[in-house]
């Protein structure tokens, strides 16, 4: 384990180079077509073989060891944000109002690192490794994408690790959590249809505006009324569009928000209580509801003996004292969530805050940066991941 970490090290400029250049030039979900050609010529670099074009933009890696074994895939997400950097840094976006905002400039990179260690050990390997370059995290869930493209066959991937850096959590700190680990969640679109009349005269319409009002908050109830205190969800409705002028009453409004769960049951029973609030209530004003329900991301669980893998190469990279074991089940979504209902996986957060360095910003802040020493760890980690799971497989 201790040459795992200084041949990480040894890297650790070409590392920051790599992210660096990502970081200037983001791309947005299913546009990532510089950081895929990147990641190409970085692999032919390598003598890596990959496929592109994966899901749209996506790149998998393919290391074939010298013997015959399992095969084990590591995930990183590729797309930025559409949020304006305000940092003043040499690296600074230069794709104006784009943003690595979320740290997938790092994933990548540590993607690249451990293909590249890997490769250079695959005569000493018994098995195979998958490197998926994954586009689309942010927006439409390049995950589901990719597995429906059939990543994970030919040949069959036995078992997945993938990390997120964590601006709340010290560079060479681990945060890793057993069984589930992020919520699912719901976009909702609730239209209101009444009546236009004049201001002054409210009872020749139907006041959408007055409904969607009352609408609003009977969602509030649903969590506090419908929800076991010990469950947890949330209703949030984060957009209000409707009327075009003060002394008109307004024929239509459009509610827009967000709903997360941590239970698939409550998830479906809380659904079924917005529809039927936005079908019931509407009416009962004079009024008519329409929801249209876009699906999420479902609930991401880690494998049990998946994530007693990352505990072990936590422990023996950096000492036990090292490792954070999370306790709540955050309700921010993730994608990787597909790849954990498909194979055994594991998820972890890889600490990448430094008071000393400014690099305390959270995650989607204009000013979120990492501290580039968590890059060599982060490909220690995935590494130290591989070779356990491959011998655990072998088993």
């Amino acid at each position: 384990m201790k040459q795992i970490m200084e041949r990480c090290e040894n890297i650790k400029a070409w590392l920051i180079h790599i992210r660096r250049d990502f970081h200037q030039y983001p791309e947005l979900g299913m546009n990532e077509l510089r950081t895929s050609k990147k990641i190409c010529e970085y692999l032919d670099e390598m003598n890596i073989p990959y496929k592109n074009n994966v899901a749209n933009t996506g790149v998998v890696g393919f290391i074939q060891g010298k013997y015959d074994g399992p095969t084990i895939a590591l995930r990183g997400d590729m797309d930025a944000l559409p949020i304006q950097d305000a940092k003043d840094v040499s690296y600074k976006s230069k794709n104006d109002g784009i943003m690595h905002a979320c740290g997938h400039d790092a994933h990548t990179t540590i993607l690249l690192g451990a293909g590249k260690l890997l490769n250079e050990m695959k005569d000493k390997i018994h098995g195979n490794i998958k490197l998926l370059f994954q586009p689309a995290e942010e927006t439409v869930g390049g995950a589901k994408i990719m597995i429906e493209e059939g990543v994970l066959k030919n040949p069959e991937v036995d078992a997945i690790f993938g990390l997120h850096v964590d601006a709340g959590l010290d560079t060479g700190k681990i945060g890793i959590k057993y069984n589930q680990m992020n919520a699912a969640s719901n976009m909702i679109e609730i239209h209101i249809y009444g009546k236009a009349a004049h201001g002054a005269y409210p009872h020749d319409g139907v006041d959408s505006i007055l409904i969607a009002s009352h609408v609003v908050v009977a969602l509030q109830s649903i969590v506090s009324r419908n929800v076991a205190p010990i469950d947890s969800s949330v209703v949030t409705i984060g957009k209000i569009i409707g009327g075009t002028q003060g002394n008109i009453i307004a024929d239509h409004v459009t509610l827009v928000g967000t709903v997360r769960n941590i239970n698939e049951a409550t998830r479906k029973e809380v659904m079924k209580k917005i529809e039927d609030i936005v079908k019931t209530m509407p009416k009962a004003l004079g009024g008519r509801g329409e929801l249209i329900n876009i699906e999420g991301y479902r609930t991401l669980v880690n494998d049990k003996r998946m994530v007693e893998i990352v505990v072990n190469s936590g422990k023996n990279l950096l000492g036990e004292d090292k490792l954070y074991f999370i306790e709540e089940i955050s309700l921010g979504v993730e994608d990787f969530a597909y790849f954990t209902a498909e194979k055994p996986s594991a998820f972890f957060r890889l600490g990448c805050k430094n008071l000393e360095k400014g690099m305390q910003r959270k995650h989607h802040h204009p000013l979120f940066d990492i501290d580039e020493d968590c890059l060599p760890i982060g490909v220690a980690m995935q590494v130290s991941n591989v070779l356990e799971a491959l011998k655990y497989f072998i088993k």
